[in-house]
């Protein structure tokens, strides 16, 4: 493991979790960043996640999901026990986190909020999601990811 230089992989040192980190040039003008990154790296884009801050019935969670994916925000709401769900406005994400759009981690996040990641990237041995930081990756086990922000693996995209 290299130097915990995030907040997200100085969380997870703590936890005792492994991770290997993976850097890629970051496109600023990339449309979809996860995209982006998956082909960067050569990464099936099933198993590189993407965090989405939301809001659900105004109080916000964290979904973490395939980037080649999009949420089902009726998903999203029953999976946190809400009536509704939307997308948490850009300015109030990065607060909440303390992390930039396209660097945002599920992992050592400045205010914790509860979290699930899409049911169906939990099946793979190793899942890639932002170390907190545009332009790196870590990859590591999912239970592990689970683990590490008590997670729940639930059915969240479309």
């Amino acid at each position: 493991m290299t130097t915990a230089s995030t907040p997200a992989l100085r969380a997870l040192a703590a936890l005792g979790i492994e991770v290997a980190l993976h850097p890629y040039p970051y496109d600023p003008k990339a449309e979809a960043t996860g995209l982006q990154a998956a082909q960067a790296l050569g990464i099936d884009p099933a198993v590189m996640l993407k965090t989405l801050m939301v809001e659900v019935d105004g109080k916000p969670a964290c979904c973490v999901i395939p980037s080649d994916r999009q949420l089902s925000m009726k998903r999203v709401a029953a999976a946190f026990g809400g009536k509704s769900a939307a997308m948490m406005p850009v300015p109030k994400a990065e607060k909440l986190t303390g992390y930039h759009v396209g660097g945002i981690s599920p992992f050592g996040q400045k205010r914790a909020v509860p979290t699930a990641l899409e049911a169906t990237a939990c099946t793979a041995e190793r899942v890639w999601i932002n170390a907190g930081q545009r332009g790196l990756l870590l990859s590591l086990p999912p239970a592990e990811a689970l683990r590490a922000v008590a997670a729940l693996a639930l059915p969240l995209i479309a």
